[in-house]
């Protein structure tokens, strides 16, 4: 085969091509379980992290450890509330939701919630929620933890992918604006029933905390996100309260 000529040349390209796609596949699927361990083992170190368990210089193990520890039960909630199934706590079967994305879809009414809303309860009677939304550059996610009497907040965590450095980016890396939700109150049945008030929140007001100084649109992403997850999980919190009062 002349090997200046076209042929060759598609030839030998098409081959390089196959032969670096089939490695990069077999590596994919080489490291899917090592990629999902490390995301689970996250998930749950930013749950603990929201309850106030210290997670920080813990291995994976640790982390699902200290989960199956400290976890009660878990289930899946439809948009009434009710409980439509359960979700595994066994140390060696862990089952969480982590899919935020999907769910805020649906929440967001684009696709009623077939993925269910997740809720984790654990032996101190703290209930863990999700919440997902978007920020100023890409989404933002995190838990919010909540006393057993199903409005008073114990402490939350958040993440992002893209917020900016030493701005939005606080929402994570600023332990001062996390230990803002400690000791709040949900508001349900207002609307918002939370807030992040750009300026400061009004002195005396539970359900208010002050948004991050120069990181607006982050801040305001934040707020609807908590807000939106909140006004999906309220049906499930208004019947824990009533039944306590009960």
């Amino acid at each position: 085969m002349n090997t200046n000529g076209n042929i060759y040349t598609i030839v030998y390209t098409t081959l390089i091509v196959v032969v670096v796609a089939g490695i990069l596949a077999a590596a994919a699927t080489f490291l899917k379980p090592s990629q999902q361990a490390n995301i689970k083992a996250e998930t749950i170190s930013q749950m603990l992290q929201a309850a106030q368990f210290e997670t920080a210089g813990l291995s994976n193990a640790s982390k699902l450890d200290k989960y199956a520890e400290e976890i009660e039960c878990a289930f899946v909630i439809d948009a009434s509330g009710a409980k439509v199934r359960d979700l595994s706590v066994s140390r060696d079967n862990i089952q969480l939701i982590d899919n935020l994305k999907a769910q805020n879809y649906a929440i967001a009414g684009k696709g009623g919630y077939e993925t269910g809303l997740p809720v984790y309860i654990l032996k101190n009677g703290v209930t863990i929620i999700p919440c997902y939304g978007a920020g100023l550059w890409g989404p933002v996610w995190g838990y919010l933890a909540i006393e057993p009497d199903g409005c008073t907040i114990k402490g939350a965590y958040f993440d992002h992918e893209s917020e900016t450095a030493g701005l939005g980016s606080r929402i994570k890396d600023d332990p001062a604006f996390r230990t803002q939700f400690c000791g709040k109150k949900i508001a349900w049945g207002q609307k918002p029933s939370f807030e992040i008030i750009k300026g400061g929140a009004p002195e005396g007001q539970e359900n208010a905390i002050d948004a991050i100084t120069g990181a607006t649109m982050t801040s305001r992403g934040l707020d609807a996100a908590i807000n939106t997850w909140l006004a999906a999980y309220e049906p499930y919190f208004t019947a824990v309260k009533t039944t306590e009062e009960e």
